[in-house]
């Protein structure tokens, strides 16, 4: 099937996106906010970025600390993902408010969310202004995943987490998977017939 196009000015709209919860620390607070412009730049060595409006109350605890965890949530705390995006910490505390526990991280000073399956521990490596937003390049320096994922061989099985997604202002949850990665040019292993 082929489209017939719109052209519209230029806007952000690539989607689905991961809608995380980003936690940090710095001088005694900390908080919790909604990032859905996130992903990997790099697999060696493992780098992510988040990019956050300047005027966010988180941005100066992670520009401080130079810290923060990607938590993954699942459908299950979809409205507190929501929450955590429209309501600042600077007037309310998020975790309390919202049902959300923080857990001691390995490597970081931000915590990790107990309700969400894995949560990444990065340590940021640049901050680039890019306009509405800085770009926080950060480092993966650590993964907490949850044990209950983990299949026989320690093999991570995110399809088990019910992990959600955002596209253009929606929440959804991710649905069957269509393929794996190479799936498309991988061979069929022809089965041997049994001689008779």
């Amino acid at each position: 099937m082929s489209y017939t196009k719109e052209h519209w000015k230029g806007s952000v709209i690539t989607s689905p996106l991961p809608p995380t919860l980003v936690s940090c620390a710095y001088g005694g607070k900390m908080n919790v906010l909604t990032v859905a412009w996130t992903g990997i730049l790099c697999t060696r060595p493992p780098m992510t970025y988040i990019s956050v409006r300047p005027e966010r109350y988180s941005y100066e605890l992670i520009k401080q600390s130079g810290e923060f965890v990607i938590n993954l949530p699942t459908k299950e705390i979809v409205r507190a993902v929501d929450l955590c995006g429209v309501r600042t910490g600077a007037k309310v505390d998020k975790f309390a408010e919202y049902g959300l526990h923080a857990e001691e991280a390995a490597d970081v000073s931000a915590p990790l969310i107990a309700e969400c399956p894995v949560s990444i521990e990065c340590k940021v490596k640049e901050i680039v202004p890019l306009g509405s937003h800085d770009m926080f390049i950060a480092d993966i320096v650590g993964i907490d995943a949850a044990k209950e994922l983990l299949d026989e061989s320690g093999k991570l099985c995110l399809e088990k987490a019910g992990l959600i997604a955002y596209a253009h202002g929606g929440y959804f949850e991710l649905g069957k998977q269509l393929g794996s990665f190479g799936y498309s040019v991988k061979k069929n292993k022809k089965r041997k017939s049994k001689v008779r």
